[in-house]
């Protein structure tokens, strides 16, 4: 069982869980070196998915190397697999990783959820 809200935080990047929202948040520059080295954040993510859903939220990670990557297609084949929770992720339409990246995930689980959120327009004020 995981505590309310469980974090792993660098200089680089975070990754938090928040149970009232069934959301792993990601943010920042995630860029481990192998597999291996992710197996906190496949932890955080598989004890996230107690629930009968879960949403993984990745619209203020700037970054994900192919290590990272291929750690949350296992996540997803897992999750699949248990077929017991609704996986949702949800993206940035202007981070092109996470646009070319997440529609293949729905390819390991059809019934994934994707959502893709745009850019806040900015709200300057006009001189």
């Amino acid at each position: 069982m995981m505590s309310d809200s469980t974090m792993i935080e660098t200089e680089d990047y975070r990754v938090y869980y928040q149970a009232d929202r069934s959301t792993v948040f990601f943010e920042g520059f995630l860029r481990l070196d192998g597999i291996e080295a992710y197996q906190p954040v496949m932890d955080l993510l598989m004890a996230a998915i107690e629930g009968d859903q879960c949403i993984v939220d990745l619209h203020q990670l700037e970054f994900l190397n192919s290590s990272g990557i291929s750690m949350l297609s296992m996540f997803v084949v897992k999750v699949r697999d248990r077929g017991t929770t609704r996986l949702s992720f949800r993206g940035s339409e202007a981070i092109l990783w996470q646009t070319r990246s997440l529609k293949n995930l729905k390819r390991l689980m059809p019934d994934l959820t994707i959502e893709m959120l745009r850019p806040q327009a900015s709200a300057d004020p006009l001189p």
